[in-house]
């Protein structure tokens, strides 16, 4: 399969990427999700052209590119919200951070 092993390692890098603002992970979790269900597609209809090693490194893109999806967008739903809470209570936010000093 020509893209198992760029599903697996893109599912892979984009579960630490979640922590650098959502968006890196979000971006290589929906390619690796992509390309592991394609790939698994087309294992599934010719499982004699691919070996079952390849079949088990795009299923795992796929489950660590769907981990990483689910974990990226709450990651951006949250620096969202805070944004939001920033722009809507300004007042408290001043006082957050005068409590921190």
């Amino acid at each position: 399969m020509p893209n198992a092993t760029a599903s697996l390692v893109l599912g892979i890098l984009a579960i630490p990427a979640c922590c650098f603002y959502g968006i890196f992970g979000l971006i290589f979790g929906v390619i690796a999700w992509v390309l592991g269900a394609g790939d698994m597609k087309k294992y599934q209809l010719n499982p004699s052209l691919y070996t079952e090693s390849s079949y088990k490194n795009a299923k795992a893109g796929k489950i660590c590119g769907m981990i990483a999806t689910i974990l990226s967008a709450l990651m951006v739903l949250m620096f969202i919200l805070i944004i939001v809470g920033v722009v809507a209570n300004p007042h408290m936010f001043e006082n957050f951070l005068r409590d921190l000093k």
